[in-house]
């Protein structure tokens, strides 16, 4: 048992040679402040990365028909096809594991040529045509008014959602926007509801403002589109991996296209799962390699304190010898050196936590006050579990420096103890 006697013969033995002590704890104060500040970096980048997928059902894959590279069933080598309608429905059937089967209709483009005019406005844009669902699969949120419907979509409607861009500018600062109408080449649509993107449409956060959504079956009829499909979104349930579900759904659309079994080009896919899992990997290893650094940089001062406690042993082996031939046991003698061991990691250690969190709120209110909009790095923290952790490897650590000096200490003879000068 450690008693009061005990704790100041340990605050005694530390503040002997109180430079030396510093610069040992140091190491220890460095390791542990290196590990905390990788481990909160880490988070930080993380946390800037996923916000870019917020909104995003980030369990989706996009497919999209391109050009055959294999005759097939005497079709020719080359040939173009197009989704239908009935794909769609196809789909769903086929694979009840898909939560949402999009279809979608893209028009024009921004940088392209004036596709809209609201009395002497005119502007370019990216119309699409679109079902209710994709709201909860496209990074968006209806500020105004609402998105396209299930009526719409039966009714073929002529209703349209805008982007701030759009209202920017082809309407008058403080004009109302809602039950308002714009002409899409040539046709009339009602603006039923306003967006705001939360993405940056790769890097170009501007271009992400400047669509038009319109019913998907609205779409087809105004602009003689048929019932051409121009691609899909495909977002799976949650206990389903869009993963595994898509050898399965692209044979599946080869077969029903007449497309050679082989040919990987006809249809363009894109699996975002299999992109999000990449980046949760990434994040495992940098996690790992914040562990690893910060743990070879706090052995180094592991192996500091164990030397400087070798230096203390030999200073008191006289003491030892004497303490030994009084009685003391050697569990005892034992104790109270991994005690001091484990004493003057754990302050270092502490310290450094301590410093290292600091400095990380710091960090954070600085963040916080700047725009986050578009920010790769996002609140840096570390949880309590890496402290726990901290702590564990910090017992261990002390554990680890006081045990051969400890050993040390018990292996001298009292008799050789007591003639050491």
């Amino acid at each position: 048992m450690f008693n009061r006697e005990n704790w100041s013969e340990i605050l005694e033995a530390l503040t002997a040679n109180t430079f030396r002590t510093l610069l040992t704890a140091f190491g220890v104060f460095w390791g542990i402040f290196i590990l905390v500040i990788l481990l909160a970096a880490s988070n930080g980048l993380e946390n800037g990365v996923k916000k870019g997928f917020d909104g995003i059902a980030t369990n989706t894959m996009f497919m999209w028909s391109q050009t055959t590279s294999k005759a097939y069933k005497g079709l020719p080598k080359i040939r173009e096809f197009d989704f239908r309608n009935n794909d769609v429905e196809a789909l769903k059937q086929k694979f009840p594991d898909l939560l949402y089967v999009s279809p979608r209709n893209q028009l024009g483009d921004f940088n392209g040529v004036s596709n809209v005019i609201r009395g002497t406005e005119t502007g370019a844009y990216t119309i699409y045509g679109d079902y209710p669902e994709l709201v909860k699969q496209e990074q968006m949120d209806i500020i105004k008014g609402r998105f396209v419907n299930q009526q719409d979509i039966l009714l073929r409607r002529k209703v349209a959602i805008i982007g701030k861009g759009v209202i920017s500018e082809l309407y008058k600062n403080a004009e109302e926007v809602i039950g308002s109408y714009i002409k899409i080449n040539g046709v009339n649509f009602m603006v039923v509801g306003v967006y705001k993107s939360k993405g940056n449409n790769n890097g170009n956060a501007e271009s992400a403002q400047k669509n038009i959504f319109i019913p998907f079956t609205t779409f087809q009829q105004a602009f003689n589109f048929g019932d051409k499909v121009g691609w899909m979104a495909l977002t799976a349930n949650d206990d389903a991996s869009i993963t595994e579900l898509k050898p399965g759904i692209m044979s599946f659309m080869r077969d029903r296209h007449s497309i050679h079994p082989d040919d990987e080009r006809a249809v363009g896919n894109f699996d975002l799962f299999k992109e999000f899992q990449k980046v949760q990997d990434l994040f495992l290893v940098l996690k790992f390699i914040a562990y690893f650094v910060g743990t070879l940089v706090l052995l180094s001062g592991i192996i500091g304190i164990s030397n400087i406690m070798l230096i203390v042993v030999k200073e008191r082996t006289n003491e030892i010898g004497i303490r030994r031939a009084l009685g003391a046991t050697p569990g005892a003698i034992r104790s109270q050196i991994l005690l001091e061991a484990i004493s003057l990691t754990i302050i270092a250690g502490m310290f450094g936590i301590a410093v290292a969190t600091g400095l990380i709120a710091i960090l954070n209110m600085i963040l916080a006050s700047i725009p986050s909009d578009g920010m790769m790095f996002i609140n840096p923290s570390v949880d309590l579990m890496v402290v726990f952790i901290a702590l564990l490897i910090l017992v261990g650590s002390g554990l680890l420096a006081g045990f051969i000096p400890a050993q040390t200490a018990i292996n001298v003879k009292p008799v050789d103890a007591l003639r050491t000068e």
